[in-house]
């Protein structure tokens, strides 16, 4: 594909290049001697000559924002200004179309180690889809192979292959697990179901997707650009013919991002509503309803309404869908050293004067390591106090323990007497979380959490 690069400092340079290849719905001709990495949403072409650099990397395509120029401002929030922190706004380049893919370019100087850099960043969009080709580098030499890399790109007609059924929300897949239980079903309705993905949620005709943790969707920023990069990497790649994407979020100490819009789901080719959240620890919610009023009927009000001063106790119902990534446990699932690290720092400062009164830390570590035939050893560290006078103190006990029913797990010895808990595991990405929690002293009712080494 032919594109006018916004460089002026082109200089001849003969290049050799390798054979094609394809990533995502992008095929390329990477130059030869480039290093090559492909991560899981991109693929990085990087080449250092002495003190010269650059690097060129191709992003799987995403849903079109509705047009070239909205996709080129979104991408460029999202890929280059965030990233590279740059301010200043870009300089564009007219708009091409080859192959029923409109294509336009911004490019804008950046400091890197201290050194001019420059950043290009190409968006295609078509075919209800983006995708998007950003070079960076501190020499105009390499410029004629950035030139040519660009031009010999070719795409499809925007529509990636749909990825496994157990990544569609409407399909649930029995997947291999360690632990007895994969499923709960829930009193008022919802039943969870362990997802290689996500916990899938699900009521009637509402799915709830509590995606795990995942590299690039929580970064400090705005919320438009933070909401978009949460949703190209999450929910984009499952849907198709995005229509009305909006984000919106609440002006609140806690403040909640929401991303919505009417899509195509891919696995089932049906019109659906999405709405994408995250407040505070909720991680990133995927809610997909048949359609919007499905949504409205569950969780009481209408998201397309939500602006900066709305209620932000509207949305309590949907922060509250996490509580659902919960699965009970059995005598089998602890084998293994499970841990707690836990670590307060206050400073502290003279109430009437002001001046620094020291630090004061609390930091404890807890481990529980489970053998054969039900038997444990429990071990805890403590070290807290003022720094320069701070306490230590170590406790360990053994014994056996008894999974009382689902929810409820016994220790014979715990700081010198019987200890009963209520408990429960929560997943994340190949792993689970045991949570714990006093079932005599219940407090705030927070509960202690262990992973497994």
């Amino acid at each position: 594909m032919k594109q006018i690069l916004l460089f002026l400092f082109l200089s001849p340079v003969f290049n050799c290049y390798a054979q094609k290849q394809t990533f995502d719905i992008v095929t390329f001709t990477p130059p030869k001697g480039w290093k090559k990495e492909v991560k899981e949403n991109s693929l990085e072409l990087t080449n250092i000559s002495g003190s010269k650099w650059a690097q060129i990397v191709i992003y799987k395509n995403t849903i079109s924002k509705g047009n070239i120029d909205k996709d080129l401002k979104s991408e460029w929030e999202t890929l280059v200004a965030l990233q590279l922190k740059i301010t200043a706004a870009p300089t564009t380049s007219n708009v091409k179309l080859e192959d029923g893919w409109k294509i336009k370019s911004g490019s804008a100087p950046f400091k890197f180690n201290n050194a001019d850099a420059i950043a290009l960043l190409t968006t295609f969009s078509g075919y209800g889809a983006m995708v998007s080709v950003l070079a960076n580098t501190n020499s105009p030499d390499y410029m004629p192979t950035i030139q040519s890399f660009v031009d010999a790109i070719k795409l499809n007609n925007g529509k990636a292959e749909p990825v496994a059924l157990n990544n569609q929300p409407g399909v649930v897949s029995k997947i291999s697990s360690n632990f007895k239980f994969n499923t709960t079903n829930f009193d008022d309705g919802w039943n969870s179901t362990v997802q290689e993905d996500w916990v899938h949620v699900a009521k009637g005709n509402i799915n709830v997707l509590i995606h795990y943790p995942k590299e690039g969707t929580i970064f400090p920023a705005d919320p438009e650009p933070l909401t978009n990069a949460a949703w190209n990497i999450l929910v984009a790649p499952r849907y198709s013919n995005l229509k009305n994407y909006k984000t919106s979020y609440i002006n609140t100490y806690n403040r909640p991002y929401l991303g919505m819009g009417y899509a195509t789901d891919n696995a089932s080719s049906k019109q659906v509503f999405i709405l994408l959240f995250r407040q505070g620890e909720t991680g990133w919610l995927e809610f997909v309803a048949p359609d919007k009023n499905s949504f409205i009927q569950q969780f009481k009000f209408d998201p397309e309404t939500i602006r900066w001063d709305s209620e932000s106790d509207l949305l309590k119902p949907l922060a509250q869908m996490v509580n659902y990534n919960k699965f009970a446990i059995a005598e089998n699932d602890f084998k293994g050293i499970w841990t707690s690290d836990f670590t307060g720092v206050q400073q502290l400062y003279h109430v009437y004067t002001g001046n620094y009164a020291g630090m004061n830390i609390n930091q404890s570590n807890q481990t529980f390591k489970f053998g054969t035939a039900n038997t444990y050893n429990w071990e805890i560290l403590v070290v807290n106090g003022m720094v320069g006078s701070m306490k230590y103190a170590n406790v360990k006990s053994s014994g056996k323990f008894t999974v009382l029913n689902n929810w409820q797990i016994k220790f014979s010895d715990v700081e010198g007497k019987p200890k009963k808990y209520n408990a429960f595991f929560s997943c994340i990405k190949g792993a689970r979380l045991l949570h714990l929690l006093d079932a005599e002293f219940t407090g705030s009712g927070i509960y202690t959490v262990f992973g497994k080494k």
